[in-house]
């Protein structure tokens, strides 16, 4: 039942990132997420990544929390947070905008849709008009594009 838990919380949280990439970061805290799109900041680190912490904190308290009774239904919700946060690190951070050279040359269709559709979502510099707001979740058209070219 716990593996069901992280599994379906973590399938969920592409959807909770959806909508808070679509409504709160180009929204209410587009103050934090704008340099993010038009790269105006120096150095390594950009307001953006204060969304990791922001994000980290409720898993961290529903980690805490869940195991303080015996590893209840919390701690496994909040370890699907943290996994989910893991992975948008290692997919978004490292290999799309390649804060670290890896995999820069793949050919996986899947992994070629996702950095397209992300590129797609940059080319909107303002909060307004966005699209492909979603993180695992790729739009058929751009794997369709990669699975293709890849046969």
């Amino acid at each position: 039942m716990n593996f069901i838990i992280l599994l379906i919380t973590f399938i969920l949280m592409e959807g909770a990132t959806w909508f808070i990439h679509k409504y709160i970061m180009h929204g209410l805290l587009w103050v934090l997420h704008h340099d993010h799109h038009d790269h105006s900041t120096e150095g390594s680190f950009e307001k953006n990544d204060y969304f990791f912490v922001i994000f980290a904190l409720p898993a961290i308290a529903l980690i805490y929390f869940g195991s303080l009774n015996q590893f209840n239904y919390l701690f496994y919700i909040g370890l699907a947070i943290t996994l989910y946060g893991m992975a948008y690190f290692f997919v978004h951070d490292i290999f799309i905008h390649q804060r670290f050279k890896y995999l820069a040359n793949t050919q996986n269709p899947y992994l070629l849709a996702i950095r397209r559709a992300h590129k797609q979502h940059h080319k909107h510099l303002g909060k307004e008009e966005g699209e492909c707001f979603g993180f695992l979740y790729v739009p058929m058209k751009y794997f369709k594009m990669y699975y293709k070219k890849n046969k």
